[in-house]
């Protein structure tokens, strides 16, 4: 595979900004290679969750331009687990990162990996007064490498692609008429992605029961429309199809998350709806003491 230059560096991490984490690893870049640009697609994914973070880079794999995407979500820093680079489109872009599952998505959905190599060889690290910043040492410097033309091979050893550590993807499943699906992101506005599409219920209709358990068990049924904006929502949640063409749980103007309490992780089961239960939730009813 013949080297090339590369003009940007796609940047996504759990940094988060409130430390120096990212811009010292802007600085190395731009110390290496002064002429990448790097794009930040988020550095607020969950500290430690890789899943959280490979779904965000599957959110953002399609619309990157082509060059480097760097990607540090790495609670396993300075264990035996190995920095990897990983090339897609016949070169015209490389996922660098830990090989705990961050990148797998991603590399999936750019198409598959053509070659991929352990980020073993020191000529292309910064020397570390610690093993615990990976971003600093070795990611960012390989990026940055790669960026001034140096060969993919030049990094360190080959190593089988279909060998990378896959990620975990969460599916839906379907139990006798329900489909039960699973929050796997919330965005700031409490929108609650779920891991279903609306091909994937369109058989249910589109008014549908959305039925929610909480953590201690309790549940909750409300109705919902399948829309295709927050306006057309109403009073009330709907099922709308996002921007990224899966459904989300979502309210006007207002936060979901907030409203029916659901966290990452937490199934829902959607239902047809054969009548309109409005909302039912379990109650407990107390005499008031001053009669």
């Amino acid at each position: 595979m013949n080297a090339q230059r590369y003009d940007t560096i796609s940047f996504l991490s759990d940094y988060g900004l409130r430390d120096e984490f990212v811009g010292i690893v802007k600085g190395v870049i731009a110390d290496i290679a002064p002429h990448a640009r790097v794009i930040d697609l988020t550095h607020e994914v969950p500290p430690f969750d890789v899943r959280a973070g490979s779904l965000a880079l599957a959110r953002c794999i399609s619309y990157v331009p082509s060059g480097i995407v760097l990607a540090v979500v790495d609670p396993g820093v300075g264990t035996a687990r190995r920095g990897v680079a990983v090339s897609v489109g016949e070169g015209r872009g490389v996922l660098i990162g830990p090989d705990n599952g961050l990148l797998s998505m991603g590399t999936a959905l750019a198409g598959g990996a053509d070659a991929a190599v352990v980020l073993n060889n020191p000529q292309y690290h910064l020397e570390a007064p610690g093993a615990t910043f990976a971003g600093r040492d070795i990611f960012a410097p390989a990026a940055a490498h790669l960026c001034n033309g140096v060969p993919l091979a030049e990094l360190g050893e080959a190593v089988d692609p279909n060998l990378l550590l896959p990620g975990v993807v969460p599916l839906s499943r379907t139990e006798g008429d329900e489909t039960i699906a699973e929050v796997t992101w919330i965005d700031r506005y409490g929108n609650c992605q779920l891991n279903v599409g609306p091909d994937d219920v369109a058989a249910l209709g589109n008014r549908l029961s959305v039925v929610l358990t909480s953590p201690t068990g309790e549940r909750s049924t409300r109705a919902a429309n399948v829309v295709r904006n927050f306006s057309e929502i109403g009073g009330g949640i709907g099922l709308v199809v996002d921007s990224f063409g899966m459904l989300a749980v979502c309210v006007d103007r207002g936060s979901a998350a907030d409203e029916l309490s659901i966290t990452v992780g937490d199934a829902v089961r959607l239902a047809a709806l054969t009548d309109a239960p409005g909302v039912t939730t379990n109650v407990s009813l107390r005499q008031n003491p001053a009669h």
